[in-house]
């Protein structure tokens, strides 16, 4: 963010909301917005749409354990879909590899994988109110002149989502 300030004019909110966001998630999960925004090139066509990084579990520095030894490689968690995860499970040599190139270093030493759903489920709209007055008058007139019933039908529904007051 200090490059920010110095710099005078027009900023960019992802600038922003990646300066307000990234210490959350390193905090909480140990991964960074760029990490989930670069997700979909890093887990590759057949993965992207079925997978997410939750965390990266990093183990303890071995100075505060008081054991000797140098850095130690985190345990990312990917949350998949079904039976995705077994596939999932057959390619994360290459997907390990992936995921370091992405850090540059040898960053993460193990995946470990959690069936969950990935995406939100689509949120089922209710049905329109029915349609009363002027509106349902006009709605009658224009569909009054098809001779099909299920086209009429089909058209009295879609007439009666689009002229619905939405609240």
């Amino acid at each position: 963010m200090s490059e920010g300030k110095a710099r005078r004019g027009v900023v960019q909110i992802s600038e922003v909301a990646n300066g307000l966001i990234d210490p959350v998630l390193a905090k909480r999960a140990g991964i960074n917005t760029m990490l989930l925004g670069s997700w979909d090139e890093i887990a590759g066509q057949e993965f992207a749409d079925c997978t997410r990084p939750e965390k990266i579990a990093w183990p303890r520095r071995a100075s505060e354990i008081g054991a000797e030894g140098g850095y130690q490689p985190g345990v990312l968690t990917i949350a998949c879909e079904g039976a995705r995860a077994l596939f999932l499970t057959h390619a994360q040599g290459e997907l390990i590899q992936r995921i370091n190139g992405f850090f540059g270093f040898h960053a993460i030493g193990q995946v470990r994988i959690v069936q969950k759903p990935v995406s939100a489920p689509p949120k089922r709209k209710g049905r329109p109110r029915p349609l009363a007055g002027e509106a349902a008058r006009r709605l009658e007139a224009m569909v009054e002149g098809i001779e099909s019933e299920a086209l009429k039908t089909a058209l009295t529904r879609l007439g009666t989502a689009v002229l619905s007051s939405r609240r």
